[in-house]
């Protein structure tokens, strides 16, 4: 080690130095940092230390001996207080008001992040120096770094190893921990993390997923950096001992909150938030991995390795809950008006989000659904060959799955509806509310595919069509011919009688199923329409030619009123009533006063 000036010390002289600056001794060297003063007492005091230490490998005489570990342990005393106020003049959190919900992930120019960022540059000479994703700062000006290698590389050869790193260890971890309050992260157990409710969760999950790539990426590593330029060369590892010494404890304590989500409790609406942090420890392993990098930090990255493995796991098995609690789900309450199901919308919500992250999800769902040889004799399950979809991967083939096993359901729970009708009805709007829900969405369109949708378009036009059979047929019945025409030479050849009591039947028949239907509801403004003009073109052009062929037989005789109530507009009118999930009939109540 060769001295840091010119200045030639004497053995003699190097012990007053030393003992000049005894703050044991001396209320001056108490009240003065050698460091804070200029360069060449800083120079003359580490010459003096050099000479103390070279003494004491050619001294031979005890009291020799005896001075020279006298006045090392006084040098390195000071050493020590001077190593401990150099890291605390020059110590910094890294500012981050990046972790608000305006905070841009990616460290754009304009985010809140660099700002802070270049704020740092120009108060501490700080600089970029980019491996992969990381951006390391210089935490410290060079003149300080200097300072303090010159003030390590003294006390470790003195063997004064562990005092120099747990003085680094303890200044530096309360910088780190003062950053980790700055970015919002709360020292918490992994119990306090699974007590709070999930509302609580999501807003930390987002806080966390910002907060650990600013970690890795920029303060774990610049606080690597930190420790190789100070301690780097000086001995086995020893810059690695010092940055362990400042960060596993804040590295255990960020990561304990993603192990903490990733062995909660399952359920249906933490999916996504578990993919987001998924996606975010995934593609943050490889600068874990960099920083990380040592022997004695391999704790860490094996926590890593296996929260992902873990996070993994939850999703698959969410996935697999899901689709079990939409195939079992009980509620057999009938929505008035057989409108939309609230789970219809729930699910289909559900897997549209999933198709939102179909990449991350493809790469966890390996295996196809559960089913096969166990559910080939269950009633309660649907039946589904997965044969026809050898092309699907194992993702298509859960969401294709979840399709049919929510018409499963609704089906089930349209037999809760005591008009046939209306059951139909609930089928038509659910199984449309499914199919938009597909076509609106690209990636999930892509993923269920054609031949899928084809089928469950084929469904809800099926039910349209079960619909019309079952509301109309027995209406339209009234509107025929056969049974209205009787032979005899005095007859004009119609039943008055027969024709008055088929009015009559329409009429009533007529009325109730507009007082009914009025009052159902099918919210697809397209689809109601749709189906409005298929009963009209069905019922009016019947209707107004029964009535053309048989006005004359009835006004002919008493009180035509009683039977002929409306005209053709007012069926037509009064068919524009249906499914608006009105409670009062407009048109059919106007006629009727």
């Amino acid at each position: 080690m060769e001295p840091p000036g010119n200045d030639v010390v004497t053995v003699e002289s190097a012990e007053k130095i030393i003992l000049r600056w005894d703050s044991t001794a001396s209320e001056d060297a108490r009240e003065k940092m050698i460091f804070a003063g200029d360069r060449h007492e800083i120079d003359r005091y580490l010459s003096a230390v050099d000479e103390i230490q070279r003494s004491m490998e050619s001294a031979t005489l005890s009291d020799d001996q005896n001075k020279a570990n006298s006045a090392i342990q006084i040098a390195m005393a000071r050493l020590e207080d001077e190593f401990r106020n150099i890291l605390i003049a020059h110590t910094t959190p890294i500012e981050a008001e990046s972790l608000t919900d305006t905070c841009h992930e990616d460290y754009d120019d304009d985010s809140p992040l660099t700002k802070d960022l270049e704020h740092q540059e120009s108060n501490s000479s700080c600089s970029y120096r980019s491996t992969n994703s990381i951006r390391e700062i210089d935490l410290m000006p060079s003149d300080a770094i200097y300072d303090l290698r010159c003030i390590a590389e003294r006390m470790i050869l003195a063997g004064y190893l562990r005092e120099c790193i747990q003085v680094y260890g303890s200044v530096r971890k309360s910088a780190v921990d003062s950053s980790f309050r700055r970015l919002g992260i709360e020292k918490l157990s992994i119990g306090d993390i699974q007590r709070l409710e999930w509302e609580t969760l999501e807003t930390k999950i987002r806080r966390w997923i910002r907060a650990a790539k600013l970690c890795v990426r920029i303060l774990f590593a610049s606080e690597k950096k930190l420790c190789e330029q100070i301690f780097d060369g000086l001995g086995n590892a020893i810059d690695d001992a010092c940055f362990m010494e400042t960060i596993k404890g804040p590295a255990i304590q960020l990561f304990n909150f993603a192990e903490a989500i990733s062995i909660s409790r399952r359920s249906p609406e933490k999916l996504f938030k578990i993919l987001d942090l998924h996606d975010a420890l995934s593609d943050l392993l490889v600068d874990i991995e960099i920083v990380f990098d040592s022997k004695s930090s391999e704790s860490i990255r094996i926590q890593a390795v296996e929260i992902l493995s873990r996070l993994a796991e939850a999703a698959r098995g969410i996935l697999s809950e899901f689709e079990n609690a939409v195939l079992r789900e009980p509620s057999k309450v009938p929505v008035p008006g057989g409108t939309i199901h609230p789970l219809t919308r729930y699910v289909m919500n559900y897997i549209s989000l999933i198709s939102d992250y179909k990449q991350i999800m493809s790469e966890l769902i390996v295996s196809k659904p559960s089913i096969g040889s166990r559910y080939s004799s269950d009633p309660n399950t649907p039946d589904m060959d997965f044969t026809e979809l050898e092309s699907q991967t194992p993702l298509e083939l859960h969401l294709i799955w979840i399709a049919v096993i929510l018409q499963f359901n609704l089906e089930g729970k349209s037999k809760c509806y005591r008009d046939t009708s209306l059951a139909h009805l609930f089928m038509m709007n659910n199984v449309h509310y499914i199919v938009q829900k597909i076509k609106g969405s690209p990636e999930l369109r892509e993923m269920v595919g054609d031949d899928c949708l084809r089928k469950l378009t084929g469904k809800f036009r099926q039910a349209a069509i079960n619909y019309q059979r079952s509301t109309w047929v027995n209406v339209l019945h009234c509107l025929r011919d056969e049974g209205l025409h009787v032979k005899g030479s005095f007859s004009s050849g119609v039943s008055k009688s027969v024709l008055r009591e088929r009015f009559k039947t329409f009429n009533a028949m007529f009325e109730e199923v507009h007082r009914t239907q009025s009052t159902w509801l099918i919210p697809d403004t397209q689809l109601r329409e749709e189906l409005r003009i298929s009963v009209s073109e069905k019922l009016i052009p019947a209707y107004r030619s029964f009535l053309g062929r048989f006005r004359s037989h009835i006004e002919s005789g008493r009180h035509p009123e009683n039977y002929i109530k409306y005209s053709g507009e007012d069926i037509e009118n009064a068919v524009l009533d249906f499914f608006e999930g009105y409670q009062v009939s407009q048109h059919i109540r106007r006629r009727s006063q």
